[in-house]
This record gives structure tokens, sequence and C-alpha cells, in this order.
């Protein structure tokens, strides 16, 4: 008796990851199939139910496979045996299965008890077209507990000696529910916590339960052998083409002689796959150790495509149309360097526009700039924008280092030099002019592509850029400084418990930004503060919120901005989503932000969510339209507005 129990106990826990899959039997019938309906009856305890469910056949094949009278009378016997493993799952060792069949209804019902011989005569006598009913209904017994938990060194045959990390890892011990799940995963946590402390070579075996009937208790016994405590020895690398082997190494985050711990070596792999420029990064353990007490590695990597060629459009009735494509060469000089050339026709259409543009420009970026993790970028930039406002012909050379400052900050400091030429009421200055930019940005979303929509979490940037406007044809010498602030943050209603994650979020963004140094009319007007369009107020185009000159469409800019957002972002069905927003904002000629005329807008707009990022449509109207004004605004574009 015991042994049966024993080996009654290793099929449940064998076989418990498995317990909820759905077997499929193949079989050949001549009578016509036999159509049935199944009625699981609930037992009242939610984790047990949905074990029953998932391993009924009965229900889970009524509808796609129908069978034959012999068929679904041997589907009928099957079921017992698929529902007693789950039971025996869930720690119920003692638990029955009664399976009833039934026709007519009612009082009237002709009922069949599944584990009658005649079973599949009842069935066959049944008229066709006549649907039958099979009830389960599952007696829980009294729930198991773990008896004795014993671990076994499989080389010792002695208890194998184990931190208290490690005892609390394997988590097992007496008087606990004997559901099968929570013994296993006891020994992959005890696996997962022994190789993390450098046991590298250690096993854990599949333990070998015994059952107590009398006491409703299940011992079980672990075999488990631990290993030498072992440190990274050698580590190789293949598959290296065009990435240099000392940039790879440079980067690694795992060095030879280090603890061996499976979390940093996956980390390392992550790390160097981020790169950008391998299109798979494995690790593997050497099939021995060394004699050394070292285990060596095997980095492989295979490369990606050195180049790839992308579109980039977007449409809003304020800005009109841009369209343009780029060229990428990754792994340029053989550390992973990117060069990215972009061409792109703007201002095609849009009330804020007088004409076509151009932005001509190429992206230079290193990582591992003299340190890691500090990454270097450039860019050489040619534009022409032909807005109401002003015409503006600039050739602009920046660079700047960004680099993590702590968990989820990052800063940046640069240098960036423009020459432009801007015309206005048809008179025309020349600008050169020199900033120092620096910012600090925060970000706990877990959002790492910025097309992709957060749903929770906070993004915060904060920028102070010192300039001087050099003196030049038609124009004098200023110095200001331009401090801009900006924050969103991201809540998902799932947190109250009336959607399913990600399904339904509020998002909501603030900005504010000041000019210090210098008066409105003494600094270029590219550099002064606008509001208006997709990235501030939508509903009032471009440059159309703050001073405007009388009675046209010219804005002035300002020394002050200030605006602020909040949106509804609502998955529908599938891949559709709908948005609702309201905006508001002010731009003033006072250093102080909060003053100027406040104009709000308001609309809402559609999503289509691909794989990269949601494709968005959205409309907006002000709510205190400005003179020769939009009435309304259309926005297109690629991921959220922020």
């Amino acid at each position: 008796m015991l042994n049966r129990l024993a080996l009654t106990a290793n099929r449940v826990l064998a076989g418990a990851a498995l317990w909820g899959a759905s077997s499929c039997l193949s079989w050949s019938w001549a009578a016509d199939p036999q159509p049935y309906t199944t009625k699981l009856v609930p037992t009242g305890e939610a984790d047990l139910d949905t074990a029953i469910k998932s391993s009924s056949d009965l229900q889970s094949l009524q509808a796609t496979h129908a069978v034959g009278p012999f068929a679904l009378a041997g589907r009928v016997r099957n079921e017992y045996d698929r529902l007693r493993t789950a039971l025996e799952s869930c720690g119920y060792y003692a638990g029955t299965v009664h399976i009833t069949l039934s026709r007519n209804g009612g009082k009237d019902a002709v009922k069949m008890d599944g584990m009658s011989p005649a079973l599949s005569q009842w069935i066959e006598s049944v008229p066709s077209g006549e649907k039958i009913q099979a009830e389960v209904k599952v007696d829980k017994g009294p729930l198991f507990h773990l008896g004795t938990v014993t671990l076994v060194d499989d080389k010792t045959g002695k208890p194998p000696v184990l931190t208290d990390a490690q005892k609390k890892a394997f988590g097992l011990a007496s008087g606990q529910p004997a559901v099968a799940k929570t013994v296993l995963d006891g020994g992959s946590n005890l696996m997962d916590a022994l190789r993390e402390d450098g046991h590298a070579l250690a096993t854990v075996e599949k333990p070998k339960a015994y059952l107590e009937p009398t006491t409703h208790t299940l011992n079980i016994t672990y075999p488990v052998t631990p290993g030498p405590v072992l440190n990274i020895g050698k580590i190789d690398t293949t598959g290296l083409k065009q990435v240099h082997e000392k940039f790879v190494r440079r980067r690694m985050t795992v060095q030879e002689g280090q603890l061996y711990q499976p979390s940093k070596i996956e980390n390392a792999r992550q790390d160097l796959a981020s790169v950008g420029v391998f299109s798979n990064v494995t690790v593997q353990d050497a099939s021995t150790y060394a004699v050394d007490g070292t285990m060596p590695l095997d980095f492989s990597f295979k490369e990606a495509k050195r180049h790839s060629v992308g579109a980039e459009g977007g449409y809003s009735t304020d800005l009109g149309a841009r369209a343009g494509g780029s060229w990428t060469h990754y792994n340029l000089l053989g550390n992973a360097e990117r060069l990215r050339l972009t061409a792109l026709i703007t201002g095609l259409g849009g009330s804020a526009q007088q004409g076509l543009g151009y932005d001509v420009y190429a992206d230079f970026f290193k990582p591992d700039f003299l340190e890691r993790n500090q990454n270097l970028s450039a860019r050489i930039e040619g534009l022409r924008q032909l807005f109401w406002s002003y015409r503006q012909t600039a050739f602009l050379i920046r660079g700047g280092i960004t680099r993590p400052l702590a968990k989820n900050w990052n800063g940046s400091f640069g240098l960036m030099a423009e020459q432009e030429k801007i015309e206005q009421f048809d008179v025309t200055r020349d600008y050169t002019i020199i900033s120092a930019p620096l910012s600090v940005m925060f970000d706990n979303t877990g959002v790492g592509n910025p097309i992709e929509p957060a749903t929770h979490g906070v993004r915060a940037s904060m920028s102070i850029t010192p300039s001087v406007s050099l003196g030049n044809k038609g124009s004098g010498t200023s110095f200001f400084a331009i401090l801009n602030g900006t924050a969103s943050t991201y809540f998902d209603l799932h947190h109250l418990g009336i959607s399913k994650p990600g399904n339904s979020v509020l998002a909501f963004r603030g900005m504010v930004g000041s000019i210090q140094g210098a008066s409105t009319w003494d600094i270029p007007p590219d550099q002064r503060l606008y509001a208006g369009g997709s990235s501030t107020v939508r509903g009032f185009r471009w440059q159309g919120v703050g001073p405007q000159y009388k009675n046209t469409r010219y804005a002035i800019g300002g020394t002050s901005l200030d605006a602020g957002s909040a949106e509804f972002r609502q998955r529908i069905i599938g891949n559709v989503g709908m948005a609702g927003f309201i905006d508001a904002g002010q731009v003033g000629s006072s250093s102080l932000p909060f003053t100027g005329k406040l104009r709000v807008g308001a609309g809402g707009g559609v999503r289509y969510y691909t794989p990269i990022g949601p494709i968005r449509l959205d409309v907006a109207v002000p709510l205190n339209r400005a003179p020769r004004g939009d009435k309304w605004d259309l926005y297109i574009g690629l991921g959220e507005t922020f």
C-alpha cells in the first residue's frame, strides 16, 4: 500500500507542471458524432476550480472535437484520471470524481453513471441530434499537508550544508499544504539560490514523495548536490567579425575571477545585446569546470546587418506634412558607433507655414566614450523653416555627452553653435549663437522605447542653456539663459480594479520655461518661447499661443511659458483605442511664468497599436480661440504626444 501511494504522489509531482494542459485523443468511429454539454460543479476553491477546468477534456473538446458514442465513453473514463491528477496537484489526495450523464432533463431525466460498463451502449441509444449533459462533480476530501521534509546530499548521504538564505529560498516546511506546484517550486528556488551563491554545478533532483493516508500528510525527500563554490574562469568570445573584441571586453560587466552568479552573467549578456550591433548574444558554461575552481564561460555573438534604411513622416494641420528618409550605418568604426543621415521635406501645407522647407542632418553616436555608459552624440544640420512668424535658414553643429547619474537618473551636457539668417517683416538679420545646454532627466516608467506608451511612473527633465548671440548684420550681441522643466506622470486604472493592466491610463503633463538675462526683442526669434501644437496646446497652431503682432498671424514669442495637459487613453478592442484630452498654456513677455493670455484646447482621437508603437490621429479645437487662430487642428503621428 505504501509503495502504491508513493508512486501516486511521485506521479502527481512529476506531472504538476502539466496538469493544466489538455490532451487530445484521436479516435475513429463509425457512428455519427454525439453532441453534449459539460457542467463543472464549483468546489468553492478558486485554484482547484481553475485546475479542474484546465484539465477537463470533456469541456475543452465538446465544441471542437465531436466524437461518436464509443469514443465519448472513452473520453468520460479518461476524465476521471485527469481530474484526480488535478485534485492531487492541489493537495487533495483522497478526493473522488463523480461524472453523471443525462438526457431529456428535468424530473424525467434519464441518467447514467460515467463508470458504468454500459456507458457506450447508453450513449448510442440517445436519439440523433439530442444533446447529452455531462455533470462533473468533485468531492475534495481532506487537504493533505507536508509531513517530513528531508534534504539529502546524493554524494554523502547526509543533509547538505545550506546557508540561511538558501533555506529561506527553499521555503518548504512541515505543515504546509501539499500543493504539487509549491513543492516543485521549492526545489527550483533552492537550485537558483545555490547557483547564485557560486555553486555552478549544483543539482536538485525531483523529490520522492510518500503519502500517509491516516495522517493526511505527504512526506518528501529532496536529493540535493550543492557541489563546489566556483568563480568565473576564462571568458571566450566567438562570432565577432566587424566588432572589435576589445570593445566587447571593456563593455562586459562580468570579469574573470568574480563569483559565478547566473543573474550577473545574464545581465552582462542582455547589456551586450542592447548595444545595437548584435542580432543575438548567448552565453554558455563550459561542459566541465577547471581544476583551479573556476567555471569558464563562452559568449557567442551574431552580428546584425550594418546598414538600414528608414522612412519618416507625419502630418498636422498647423505644421503641414513632413516626409523623408534616413540611412544608418551601424558599427562604423568597430566599437558600436552609429552614423545616421536624414533628409526631410517640411512645411507641406499647414496654417503655421508659408512654404516648403527642409531639414537635413547627420547624427553620430559613440557608446562608452572615454568610460563605460558615457555616450557621445554629435549632429551637423542644415535647415530651412518658413513659419508665418519668421523665415529661417540655419546651419548648426552640436555635440554632447550623456551619462547615468543614479538609478533612473541621467545627465547630459554639450556645446552648440548656430549660424542663421532670419527674415521677418522684410528685414533680414544674421545671428551667430553659441550655447552650452546642461540637463538632468528622471524616468522610472520602465519603457525603453520612447514610442511605446508608458502606463505608470514619472518622466521629468530640467535644463538650463546659457547662450550668447553674437552681433552680426542687423543684430546686436546679447547674453541669455533658457530654463525649461517638464514632467509627465501616468496612472493605470487597473490599480483601482476597474480595467485590465494597460487598458485604461490617465496621463498628465506639465511644463514651464523662462528666459533670463535679456528681453524679448534682444533674443533671436527662433530662441524665444512659443506654444501651440501637439507638444503644448492642441487646438492652436504652432506659435499660435502667446503675443501676436496686431491683426496678423505673426507670433512675437515670449520669455516665459507654462502649459499642462490631461489625457485619458483607453484600449477598446484588439489593437484599436481612443483618447480624450484637454490642454492649457500661455506665453508671456515677462521672465516669470504664469503670465500672458491663457489658452485652452480640447479634443480626442483614435489609436492603432502596432508592435513599434501606436499610430495616433487626434482632432482638437480651441475653447477660447485667438484672433485669426485655427478653428480646429488635426494631428497624425507615431507614438503618444507624451
